[in-house]
């Protein structure tokens, strides 16, 4: 089966970009270690360069991933630039990287994007742990943490975007992407399973899947989450 090393930006004493009290280390420690979670439940081996709010450097996050061999390294980011004055999606790959970490790093870039973030593009560049690590490797900013509207679709599109991760990487590892099962109100101790079929932002739209459900004989209903 197929082996991740996912790497948080920054951590401890390096905060990374922050923007008025948000750092860039918390909100990408907390969204790769969902996707983690997320891509684990297919049977994906995932490794991590941190687990916590610690400060990791470049050269041990590098010298981490060469320990093993891995399918993919995934470093997460947030941009910066100045106070609301850029926003959007950007993936990059190093310089002459190969064909696998391009197809990643397009997929990546095409389905955030879809989310409703900027294009920025997919760009190369000379980053340590894009240059230092052995395994097609992708960085990935998602959206700026200095933009309001960027952080506003980071937070109400939360779930949206560890799915939407989950499912690229997944994709390029061959692996379908299975809905989590949701569980109901246990009975005599019984625990239930619902499978969900899709998510939507715009409550018209979950109406009508619904009712093309029940045409087909599917017991469905909507459930709301925030």
């Amino acid at each position: 089966m197929a082996k991740l090393c996912f790497d948080y930006g920054h951590g401890g004493e390096d905060g990374g970009a922050c923007y008025k009290g948000r750092k860039e280390s918390n909100d990408v420690l907390s969204l790769g270690k969902a996707v983690a979670v997320e891509v684990r439940r297919h049977g994906i081996t995932v490794n991590e360069t941190r687990l916590g709010d610690a400060t990791i450097g470049l050269s041990e996050r590098s010298n981490f991933e060469n320990k093993s061999t891995y399918d993919y390294f995934i470093s997460f980011h947030r941009n910066a630039f100045a106070p609301e004055k850029a926003k959007g999606i950007e993936t990059y790959t190093y310089l002459n990287t190969g064909a696998k970490s391009k197809e990643l790093a397009k997929v990546l870039q095409t389905r955030l994007v879809a989310l409703g973030f900027v294009d920025r593009g997919v760009k190369a560049a000379n980053f340590h742990v894009l240059r230092e690590t052995k395994a097609p490797a992708v960085l990935i900013e998602i959206g700026f943490i200095d933009n309001t509207g960027d952080n506003n679709l980071f937070d109400q599109k939360r779930n949206e975007i560890i799915k939407v991760l989950a499912k690229s990487i997944l994709e390029v590892l061959g692996v379908s992407y299975v809905e989590a099962p949701i569980p109901t109100q246990p009975q005599n101790g019984q625990v239930i399973y619902r499978v969900m079929q899709g998510s939507y932002s715009v409550k018209e739209n979950a109406e009508n899947q619904v009712q093309k459900l029940k045409v087909l004989g599917v017991d469905a209903t909507i459930m709301a989450f925030k």
